[in-house]
């Protein structure tokens, strides 16, 4: 037994663990997250049902991903194990499909290529929900203290269960283009630029959009692990200015982007200009709830736009929201059956699917909704914020020292100011760090990341000047 000063600290954050390969992220702990998984699949009479298995195109994420299906395998539990790297989403809807008991992917996402990480997944095909998460963690702490567990009620120590590995890309592909048709997409002779940022997201839409004038031209989609040419494969801004020049050389009408694990999406316009999340988010919802009056409404996190509540309101839907993480967003989805939801990070879910982001999903509904009006995105743009005014959004992410994260906490819990940037504080939401509700639908936020050593700033107001305005403010109050 190691003594705790040698022990990994091993949390799940807003979506799984995470940690440096090398580091604490080692065959060692990744088996002992696995057995933890395998010991409350056990007692939760889940094992018998089996479990999927997936990863991405991280170094090394397909042998990790093999010592997770060993373990589970040793336990009694039948394993589907991908034999290629694919989508998150891909393994969630195989979880569904399969009707295993839980999944794990193991994959960082978005964060920088020095990483990996173990997801894990609900037999809905969503992100664990909190009581599962809790339950896991609890039975991992007593694995890392050495400390004896309790047998679980089924297990038989004499089975082993088996492991398959299958293809993940057929029957997610073949979903796709059940819940979207893709022929007046194929139809439309739109001019595509995908950006898979060297992730697993690779190939999906060239293969569901083939077979008609549309052209679909791929970027960066070959595997690469160290993710040249940017910090870490998220398809925000700073990460996407290859996508943006191509977009513009090109004379491209859309560029689509997605992550490392594929479960969230970016979009350029036909300009070359970066549309932020919470501007396609909204343009999305616009046409599911406006155009194709899709009923249930919106769930989303405290950090999406306000524009979704004008929408709403305007389209007589309910707005749901909650913490960040799709933890979160996946039951609300469920439990009040929403059209859609959604979240700041670029992670959009869709009714009929799984309660999980879906990169290459969402990708095809961007698509569909400017096929549907007949407009490219600046267009589309200009005719949402017709109706919900102008908004502007920034997120900044600050790293602080690790001693200073309990003053930073302290702060979140306690901080009132009257006013931001010249704009009322009209009140405070601390559901998940602090929200500052201002004026005219402005709003301000703040929370500790639940995946990396940062304190996430978001804003939204009309313009520009304000923006800076607030987030300036916001920064001193903060002391950040």
């Amino acid at each position: 037994m190691l003594p705790a000063s040698d022990r990994p600290t091993i949390r799940f954050g807003t979506d799984g663990w995470r940690a440096l390969v090398g580091g604490d992220f080692t065959y060692a702990n990744v088996r002992l997250c696995a057995a933890a998984l395998a010991a409350y699949m056990q007692d939760a009479g889940l094992a018998a049902q089996g479990a999927v298995v997936g990863y991405d195109t991280r170094f090394i994420s397909d042998r990790f991903a093999v010592a997770v299906a060993q373990t589970l395998s040793q336990a009694g539990i039948d394993v589907h194990l991908f034999d290629r790297p694919a989508p998150t989403p891909a393994a969630s809807f195989a979880i569904t499909r399969t009707r295993a008991g839980a999944g794990v992917v193991v994959t960082a996402s978005h964060n920088p290529p020095e990483w990996n990480g173990f997801k894990v997944k609900s037999s809905k095909g969503g992100s664990a929900p909190p009581e599962m998460v809790l339950d896991i963690e609890q039975r991992l702490e007593k694995l890392l203290r050495g400390e004896p567990t309790d047998p679980p009620q089924s297990r038989d120590a004499q089975t082993i269960g088996k492991i398959e590995e299958f293809d993940p890309a057929e029957a997610y592909v073949q979903r796709l283009s059940e819940l979207v048709d893709v022929q007046p997409l194929r139809n439309a002779g739109l001019s595509i630029i995908v950006d898979a940022m060297h992730g697993s997201g690779a190939g999906i839409i060239s293969a569901l959009l083939a077979g008609g004038p549309t052209r679909v031209n791929q970027i960066r989609h070959n595997v690469n692990p160290a993710f040249p040419d940017m910090a870490q494969p998220e398809p925000i801004q700073a990460n996407l200015q290859r996508l943006c020049t191509e977009v513009r050389e090109r004379s491209a009408d859309v560029g689509l982007a997605f992550d490392g694990d594929a479960d969230r999406l970016g979009v350029v316009d036909e300009r070359g200009v970066y549309l932020s999340t919470l501007e396609v988010f909204s343009l999305i919802a616009q046409n599911l709830i406006g155009r194709k009056r899709a009923q249930g409404g919106v769930a989303c996190t405290i950090t999406m736009s306000s524009m979704v509540d004008r929408l709403c309101e305007e389209y007589g839907a309910p707005v749901i929201r909650t913490p960040v993480g799709f933890k979160f967003v996946g039951p609300a989805m469920l439990e009040n059956d929403c059209a859609l939801g959604g979240e700041e990070s670029g992670g959009y879910a869709f009714r009929g699917h799984v309660p999980e982001r879906d990169g290459p999903l969402s990708g095809l509904i961007f698509l569909e909704a400017m096929v549907q009006a007949g407009k490219k995105p600046s267009r589309l743009l200009a005719d949402l914020h017709e109706l919900t005014g102008p908004h502007t959004f920034r997120r900044i992410d600050a790293e602080f020292p690790e001693h200073r994260s309990s003053k930073i906490r302290d702060t979140l819990e306690n901080a009132i100011p009257d006013s931001l940037g010249n704009m009322t504080v009209e009140a405070v939401d601390r559901r998940d760090g602090v929200k500052f509700h201002l004026a005219g639908g402005a709003w301000a936020a703040a929370r500790l990341s639940g995946t990396e050593p940062l304190v996430r700033l978001y804003a939204e107001t009309p313009d520009e000047q304000t923006l800076s305005a607030v987030l300036g403010d916001l920064r001193a109050v903060l002391g950040i």
